[in-house]
């Protein structure tokens, strides 16, 4: 009997935003081949893995790359970044095979990396076939930071070679350039949809009549903003992590709501946030403005914002006006702001099908 085909997905555990990414083609990806095994190798929490994927899969906690070394969701430590990617490439070439040999006693058909490198890398030398996926890439993110780092050169070139290994790099909209890549391929946003749950959200918080909802969410890296000292904004409710524990009459907590990400995004007036894949495009597929804190120096940020304006109300805030919860006049602004067409979000599907097409 033959057996079912094996799809091995490695993702980065730099925030959030590559599993939303890599879980809604994985499901579009089941939607067309239904008897498809699927194992994911992440350090990203099972809960939220269980959350975002759609089908049965088996977990394997490991991390084939760091990213970049953060001081919280928007600082980047970069010193420390480039001594660790040193040390990351200390025996490259042992690594490499070590991690061959352990994805040939995996046996998968294909390989879906989102973003690791080293994995790409494996299964060159593994003969599995591969495709990497993503909005940027570590090689550019590196580039941007540590290319005055002594050794940036060979560690840059090694992951060059790794990309460059893939049958193709699919480059989800909106995207950094990436011209050192020849293997690229453009498609459409990846974003869920989510349901409007106003009354629910009104039946399970203290939810008062005409009351906007600003969803406080700041990404899959903690970076606690200082809730319990902001002023009282009249006709106006937060909803916060359960985990920054705010005791005030205008918060509800995400978690009280028994809802998913995607449909409280959805039931909501405005959502702060920090520029990321993930909010970003869920946030203006889902018609929701969005006021952002700057992160100046990601390289991504750029491409991110630039797609954003063109897409849904935005606006940027200042570090200190999210401190101190000066955000009244902001918010007022933001939802002055004409309303735009809702951009589609076919790129899951279309990711899914060249993915097939490879198996």
């Amino acid at each position: 009997m033959a057996s079912h085909p094996h799809l091995l997905v490695d993702i980065s555990s730099h925030g959030y935003g590559h599993v939303s990414q890599t879980s809604a083609v994985v499901n579009e990806l089941v939607q067309l081949m239904p008897d498809l095994r699927v194992t994911v190798r992440t350090t990203s929490p099972h809960a939220f893995l269980k959350s975002r994927f759609q089908c049965e899969f088996e977990h394997i906690p490991v991390a084939f790359d760091f990213g970049m070394k953060m001081a919280n969701a928007v600082d980047v430590q970069i010193a420390e970044s480039a001594h660790a990617y040193r040390e990351f490439h200390a025996e490259w070439t042992q690594k490499v095979e070590r991690e061959a040999r352990l994805m040939r006693e995996l046996k998968p058909d294909l390989l879906l990396a989102n973003v690791p490198y080293l994995s790409l890398a494996a299964a060159h030398v593994a003969g599995v076939r591969a495709l990497a996926m993503c909005c940027l890439n570590w090689a550019d993110i590196y580039q941007h930071y540590c290319a005055e780092d002594a050794a940036s050169q060979t560690i840059h070139g090694q992951m060059l070679e790794a990309y460059q290994s893939a049958a193709c790099f699919l480059k989800v909209q909106p995207a950094m350039e990436m011209p050192a890549l020849s293997n690229t391929r453009n498609i459409q946003p990846i974003a869920r949809l989510g349901r409007q749950r106003r009354c629910h959200i009104a039946a399970n918080s203290n939810q008062s009549e005409g009351e906007k909802l600003v969803l406080v969410a700041m990404g899959g890296m903690e970076f606690q903003l200082p809730l319990q000292n902001w002023p009282q904004l009249p006709g106006i409710r937060w909803i916060v992590p359960q985990a920054w524990d705010i005791r005030r009459e205008d918060t509800t907590s995400f978690e009280s709501l028994n809802l998913n990400f995607t449909d409280v995004l959805a039931s909501c007036d405005a959502v702060i946030t920090k520029p990321g894949y993930g909010m970003f495009t869920e946030a203006a597929c889902n018609g929701v403005p969005v006021l952002y804190l700057t992160r100046r120096n990601w390289p991504e940020e750029y491409y991110l914002v630039e797609w954003l304006r063109q897409n849904v109300a935005c606006l940027e805030v200042s570090r200190e006006a999210l401190l101190l919860g000066e955000l009244g006049d902001s918010l007022e602004q933001l939802w002055g702001l004409p309303q735009f067409a809702r951009p589609g979000a076919t790129g899951a599907l279309e990711a899914a099908e060249i993915l097939a097409s490879h198996f």
